[in-house]
């Protein structure tokens, strides 16, 4: 039988889990096109499925139900720790589905295991996704076609860039580097407010001096052919103010710990690959 294309306005699309991501992903597909009445959701909590049903008017259902059988792509949108639990009641209906994954530390011997399908994208967004700014690491399994490859791409790319790794263990990179990587950010733009405010500045003054400037350079290095390491000496003249700054935090081993940070993460992310596997 011929794949499917999820993502066309005429197929079902479900998803489990009715939160934030899943609510960016809904949008976009309507922008593009799909219809509401070919989205379902399950969201068991009263208040969430009605923001979803006034706001995209598509069905939303508390439990799973035989009504996930018209699913050509069911999307995993649930906190990992509620897949088992989640998966449990819709494990009947959606085998024959492409499987999409947007939880953090649920690997595709899990999902499979619960869904019965062999046709699994796991997908490590971000939360900039939420504005169409978002950097999201994407595997599929052996299984996945080309074509279904980039019914996924169409779902996600009103989130923002989308980058596909060849193997699995590369998405607890991925989950250290972007998954994580926007609360680094706002680690060292709560720092640059904090100095600003010290330094005689307002807290809004500081705030958008500290954001503008993340956002600047951000898009400088994105069109920029030049490597990171010389952007930054582009602007660290010696002897200079961007030198003293330097200079201090390599005194005090901040990339060091940094990179350490990182490290950390994708740890963490194996282990929770671990605790959660099938």
């Amino acid at each position: 039988m011929a794949a499917s294309h999820p993502t066309s306005a005429s197929s079902s699309v479900a998803f489990i889990g009715g939160g934030n991501m899943a609510s960016a992903l809904i949008g976009g597909l309507l922008q593009a096109g799909h219809a509401p009445g070919a989205i379902q959701v399950v969201e068991p909590f009263e208040a969430q499925a009605e923001r979803l049903r006034a706001r995209f008017g598509v069905r939303v259902s508390a439990h799973a139900g035989p009504a996930l059988a018209e699913a050509a792509l069911v999307v995993w949108a649930v906190k990992p720790q509620l897949f088992r639990e989640a998966a449990a009641p819709c494990a009947a209906h959606v085998a024959r589905a492409l499987q999409l994954s947007v939880m953090a530390g649920i690997r595709t011997d899990a999902v499979r295991a619960a869904t019965g399908s062999d046709r699994i994208v796991r997908a490590m967004p971000n939360t900039p996704a939420l504005v169409g700014r978002g950097m999201t690491g994407l595997f599929a399994s052996t299984q996945v076609s080309a074509a279904e490859r980039d019914d996924v791409a169409r779902l996600l790319g009103p989130t923002g860039e989308l980058l596909w790794v060849d193997e699995e263990r590369q998405l607890d990179a991925v989950t250290a580097l972007s998954g994580s990587g926007p609360a680094y950010v706002f680690y060292f733009i709560e720092a640059m407010v904090r100095a600003g405010v010290e330094l005689g500045l307002s807290a809004e003054q500081a705030r958008r001096l500290a954001v503008g400037t993340f956002s600047g350079a951000a898009a400088l290095a994105a069109q920029s052919p030049e490597p990171p390491q010389v952007l930054r000496a582009n602007v660290t003249s010696k002897g200079g103010t961007t030198h003293a700054a330097i200079t201090t935090l390599e005194q005090r081993g901040v990339m060091d710990a940094f990179v350490a940070a990182l490290h950390a993460a994708a740890q963490r992310a194996q282990e929770l690959g671990d605790e959660f596997g099938a």
